[in-house]
């Protein structure tokens, strides 16, 4: 099988971990000799609930037995769907009452984008150094890591940096500013953390000068750092949030959600200003669905907390320079990028899934399902500690 992988399907590295998968369930995952691997990535941050939840596999299940996609999204009115953009409506400001569902995190960002310049009329965009906010061509514009956009250049237009958690550059937002966009928790770039009162200033200063402020919380979002969504933790809100990834509890999803008044405009003047076919699918919708309900359920959010707790003081070693992050979007800093390479490649042979993040070559990726157990955290922390003394002794 590892070898038609390599031939029939397009890869995204030289060298991909290339590993069989025969199941997952919880916080494992087989591979076709069903060895098991604890899996501290959660598919990137997407399988909020593990692996095969119980919830989310009946979800699907018993809506496949009702009926799958029927109409372009939009037109008609469709249970799952509706029922999910009602109950996140319920969790957020008033201002926040309209989602536009569609089928990944960079969909979202594109159409919170095309939604800016409407509201607006205006071109210009600011984002943040070290920004990701997806790959499709829109979100490549407002990636801050040039050495990833310079093969696919030009660019869309007017679209500008800023060193994110610098006061001092928020006076780039100005009067023709259509938004600023921002991570809440910076992912790619080493899961950096607002300071405190930046996304306050850049709430303040957007107002000032009628531009926009579209969160990403594509990766922050649904629960992973202890509130639904990370900007409950700083006192603001965005004009437009963008979610996607553990929305759907392992199956792809995303969206924006903006006010009403905003949401229509998209709706006429042109009709169909945005258009998708598969987003809101009523097998998917009913998965986010039943994930959401999990979440706001139980205490897995206020739980991810503890557990942020209970890894920081796991992962205490020589090696470890800092544990950053929030929740159970962390990663720590090792000293070179060999090492973490090494760690990373050594773990997965002994049956622990970690990764790296986009551009910040020397962190390692701890992104858990926010169901992973206290005793599993113990294991693999313990693991990772093991690996790391076994690479300090051969320095």
């Amino acid at each position: 099988m590892k070898s038609d992988f390599l031939k029939y399907q397009a890869q995204t590295t030289p060298h991909p971990l290339a590993m069989t998968v025969k199941r997952a369930k919880g916080s494992y995952i087989y591979d076709e000799q069903d060895k098991a691997y604890l899996d501290f990535v959660a598919g990137v941050s997407a399988c909020t609930l593990g692996h095969s939840h119980p919830a989310v596999v009946k979800a699907v299940k018993d809506q496949m037995d009702k009926y799958a996609h029927v109409m372009v999204y939009g037109e008609y009115v469709q249970q799952p769907a509706l029922e999910l953009c009602k109950l996140l409506a319920d969790q957020l400001p008033p201002e926040l009452s309209t989602t536009y569902l569609v089928n990944s995190g960079t969909e979202a960002m594109e159409g919170a984008m095309k939604l800016a310049r409407r509201v607006t009329g205006r071109s210009k965009f600011l984002y943040a150094d070290k920004a990701y906010h997806g790959n499709t061509y829109g979100s490549l514009s407002i990636m801050g890591y040039e050495p990833r956009k310079a093969p696919f250049e030009p660019m869309l237009p007017d679209c500008h940096a800023i060193p994110f958690n610098d006061k001092e550059a928020l006076d780039k937002i100005d009067e023709n500013t259509a938004a600023v966009i921002l991570e809440t928790i910076q992912g790619g770039a080493g899961f950096i953390l607002p300071e405190l009162g930046y996304l306050e200033a850049v709430r303040k200063r957007c107002d000032q000068v009628g531009a926009m402020l579209i969160l990403d919380e594509i990766q922050p979002g649904f629960g992973r750092t202890g509130k639904l969504f990370g900007f409950e933790h700083y006192g603001i809100q965005p004009d437009i949030l963008v979610i996607g990834k553990g929305m759907g509890g392992g199956l792809p999803i995303g969206a924006f959600i903006g006010s009403h008044d905003d949401m229509q405009l998209l709706a006429d003047n042109p009709k169909l200003g945005h258009i998708t076919t598969f987003g809101g699918h009523p097998v998917i919708a009913a998965a986010a669905l039943a994930t959401l309900k999990e979440l706001l359920n139980t205490d897995l959010i206020p739980g991810t907390l503890e557990k942020e707790i209970l890894i920081r003081e796991q992962l205490k070693h020589p090696l470890i320079k800092e544990v950053r992050g929030r929740g159970l979007m962390l990663a720590f800093m090792l000293e070179d990028p060999e090492q973490v390479n090494r760690l990373i490649l050594t773990c997965q042979d002994r049956g622990l899934i970690l990764f790296w993040l986009l551009f910040e070559p020397c962190a390692v990726r701890v992104t858990p399902p926010l169901t992973v157990s206290e005793e599993e955290i113990m294991a693999g922390c313990q693991l990772i500690r093991t690996v790391l003394d076994e690479i300090a002794a051969s320095s």
